[in-house]
């Protein structure tokens, strides 16, 4: 009987334990497109995005579990780059360009303990990974006119509206919130406007290894209607999917040893979270206004040669688990919440 009960324990806690993510695909190059505030049955319903929901996810696997972090939108970019959790001040996207201040250390889970925007140098980031790594990365920013554009330090951010002819928001993209970024020549080399793109895509060679792309204020969905006139919302993103991502798949790169991601920072009314997302130290709701644990189900779209086509995956994931699988495809360690025991990477049921 002793044993019986062993046995039965044993095949417990084997099914109770997270499943083994399967070594990556030799990926070299991932391209993560975001988009605005968009809940999951809105933006894969075949209707609003049909190119997003219909002639995308036939191209690739579509992620309908894959969830935001937090509320608003910025925590959820610094948590794709650095695993970072949310505080009270980038929760409000930060309207002023706020020196983060803290303790000196990080805790146990690799946080930052304090409040503000721009993080310390001791707080890692995938850029720094891969630079320390001799791999490339870039960001594109649509409409953003100069390289690295972020306002001054404890200054007022005067991107947080759009204009007519610049509607580019420095919130919408994670690289200037981190001064192991912003302090170095790097910033102003790769952090750079969406036109530079096509050429660099026009071989492997010079193709980052990493390329992070958000359209501006109108193409992202976050604006209805654009202050250019333009409908906006999800027939704006939708029409830019349409024309960039086809870029993108055609691309040297991509084809030979690509991985597409395309997903939204946030839902627009849903704060709920998957993976056992933790609450972050620094805000007493991840939901921020909302009540919950994360960002709300977003759904995501990836595309591979290593992914089979027109396949539907319903395995949980998150922001901090899409940082630990292009982590585990580059053989970097995990920062931040993409560290914590049990959190799942992409395996064998994406590739």
């Amino acid at each position: 009987m002793s044993r019986l009960l062993a046995i039965t324990a044993f095949a417990l806690l084997l099914a109770a334990a997270p499943a083994r993510a399967a070594t990556p695909p030799p990926i070299g190059h991932v391209f993560v497109v975001l988009l605005e505030n968009k809940d999951y049955a809105e933006a894969f319903d075949g209707v609003h995005a049909p190119y997003l929901s219909r002639e995308l996810t036939a191209r690739g696997q579509l992620l309908s579990n894959y969830y935001a972090v937090a509320h608003q939108s910025l925590p959820n970019y610094v948590a794709l780059l650095s695993g970072q959790g949310p505080n009270l001040v980038t929760q409000a996207d930060c309207p002023l360009y706020l020196d983060f201040l803290g303790l000196p250390a990080l805790d146990g889970d690799g946080q930052a303990l304090g409040q503000g925007c721009v993080y310390p140098a001791a707080v890692q980031t995938l850029a720094g990974q891969l630079a320390a790594r001799g791999l490339t990365w870039k960001g594109y920013m649509e409409d953003m006119g100069t390289p690295c554009r972020h306002p001054a330090l404890n200054t007022l951010d005067d991107t947080q509206r759009a204009r007519s002819g610049d509607q580019y928001a420095a919130r919408h993209k994670p690289f200037v919130y981190f001064h192991s970024i912003v302090d170095s020549p790097a910033c102003a080399a790769q952090d750079v406007p969406l036109t530079s793109l096509p050429g660099d895509l026009a071989s492997a060679a010079t193709t980052p290894a990493f390329s992070f792309i958000t359209p501006n204020l109108c193409d992202d969905g976050h604006d209805d209607p654009c202050v250019d006139g333009r409908p906006g919302g999800l027939t704006a993103a939708d029409a830019w999917l349409r024309e960039w991502i086809p870029r993108i798949l055609d691309s040297p790169a991509f084809q030979q040893d690509g991985l597409l991601v395309v997903t939204f920072d946030e839902a627009e009314d849903d704060a709920s979270a998957c993976c056992d997302e933790p609450r972050s130290p620094n805000t007493p709701n991840n939901g921020g206004l909302a009540p919950g644990r994360g960002g709300g189900r977003v759904g995501a779209v990836v595309v591979s040669p290593f992914i089979t086509p027109g396949t539907v995956n319903d395995t949980p994931y998150n922001h901090y688990a899409l940082l630990r699988s292009i982590e585990d495809a580059f053989g970097l360690e995990h920062v931040g919440y993409a560290a914590r025991p049990g959190l799942r990477a992409f395996g064998d049921d994406v590739y």
